[in-house]
């Protein structure tokens, strides 16, 4: 039986994870932000980096929080309920375990190099059409933030789960799936994205398909895009759930300027989303919704409302002018993308692309394509930001080391463009340009 320290009474006794699922079930929710405690909360003061969460217990539990669990022994205090364990994330990790055994809701499991946080959002939109569901929330798709979600998970209440798994190194994925447990999974694409982490592009082949390795050694179900190769190669052996070319589910692209859909034998179902590469998020969405038997109705229903909010592939206008706000992330293989499918708009148009980061080696490779790749083009103007591709692109006169003197410039060149695309890595931030425009 698993089993933790806990101090206690001036005693040190040895709880097992079984007594303290039993408060786990008691608790309103489990959380490690003490800004949002609520009356009831079960909080894990996690330690790691620069922050020690323990510091926090004493705060938690004037806000109403059941219990504390923290591992700096200097802040536990018995009598308040805020107990002393070893290491708390671990605990954490170990209480989702035990919640996911003793749940028998179905578990999508959601990993990807490029779409996995968008396609989450529009399959949760299809299946909240006839489901309660629980899903990752944002992007808490990591070692912490998988298990919030599986813990966040109701046992009388939800009906079906979404979790998404993100990774920068092999054999994470193979431990998140250890925490939710998927009865399905999906894996979006294997695109350039964290080659540093996976040491190219063979080594991101092989972390993301330790998704299809669980699936393939538990006797799971995976969805599969027939019209992907190396998906199709590499979940060999696992009880197959398809969509694509030639399957009974062959969905036909749609799309315009501002948004892209699919047609299914007589119905179309247009998105708020722009950009070519999402079609395969959108048909994903819909074949679950097939699978899980929502109505044709309710899938397009659930697709055409999804907004997108969270500076993915958003349609925002501001201005008189058009701007396609793909800024939450980028790698080589999702700004090829997102450059390519720009080059389909009408009227004059301007990119600004911002450093791609986490490429190690390939960096320097990687950079000099993308800006190659966009001036052949030929846009109306090509932007670039950040210091890897102020290295590539020296002598362009619209080359620039920092976002500041990009806003320098445009405070007394203001974009005559129409139509603007906006895409870079997290770290740049180049949402914040908006302003400017």
């Amino acid at each position: 039986m698993l089993g933790f320290f806990l101090f206690l009474q001036n005693q040190i006794i040895k709880m097992t994870i079984t007594e303290l699922y039993k408060l786990f079930l008691k608790s309103n929710k489990v959380t490690i932000d003490s800004r949002k405690i609520e009356k009831g909360d079960l909080f894990f003061g996690l330690t790691g980096g620069n922050v020690n969460g323990s510091i926090y217990a004493q705060k938690a539990i004037e806000q109403g929080a059941l219990t504390c669990i923290i591992d700096d022994k200097n802040y536990e205090d018995k009598s308040k309920k805020i107990f002393y364990v070893e290491d708390s994330l671990v605990v954490l990790q170990n209480l989702a375990k035990y919640h996911r055994e003793n749940l028998s809701i179905p578990i999508i499991g959601l990993t990807g190099s490029n779409g996995k946080t968008t396609t989450k959002e529009l399959i949760y939109s299809v299946l909240k059409q006839k489901y309660n569901v629980q899903y990752t929330q944002g992007n808490l798709n990591n070692h912490i933030g998988v298990p919030l979600t599986v813990l966040n998970i109701k046992k009388d209440y939800h009906e079906i789960a979404i979790i998404e798994m993100g990774a920068n190194h092999q054999k994470e994925i193979e431990f998140l799936c250890s925490i939710a447990q998927p009865d399905y999974g999906y894996i979006t694409n294997f695109g350039k994205a964290h080659l540093e982490g996976f040491g190219g592009i063979e080594g991101i082949i092989k972390g993301k398909s330790e998704l299809y390795s669980y699936l393939r050694d538990n006797h799971k179900k995976v969805f599969v895009n027939v019209n992907d190769s190396l998906q199709v190669k590499h979940s060999e052996g696992i009880q197959q759930i398809v969509f694509g070319k030639g399957t009974q589910y062959q969905f036909e692209p749609i799309s315009n300027d501002s948004s892209v859909g699919l047609k299914y034998k007589d119905i179309e179902i247009l998105s708020h989303l722009t950009g070519n590469y999402n079609f395969d998020n959108i048909s994903i969405a819909v074949r679950m919704g097939f699978y899980f038997d929502v109505s044709i109705n309710e899938i397009k229903n659930g697709i055409e409302n999804y907004i997108p909010s969270n500076n993915r592939s958003q349609i925002i206008r501001k201005n008189g002018k058009k701007i396609v706000m793909d800024a939450y992330n980028a790698n080589p293989s999702s700004m090829e993308a997102s450059v390519d499918n720009f080059a389909t708009f009408q009227g004059s148009k301007v990119v600004i692309l911002g450093d791609m980061f986490e490429l190690g080696n390939e960096s320097e490779k990687e950079h000099n394509f993308i800006l190659k790749h966009t001036l052949d083009k030929k846009f109306d103007a090509s932007i670039f930001i950040g210091k890897e591709f102020k290295k590539a692109g020296k002598e362009l006169p619209l080359n620039f080391e920092t976002k500041e003197e990009f806003i320098n410039y445009i405070k007394e060149n203001p974009i005559q463009q129409d139509t603007i695309l906006i895409k870079g890595s997290r770290g740049m931030a180049l949402e914040t340009l908006l302003e400017f425009i």
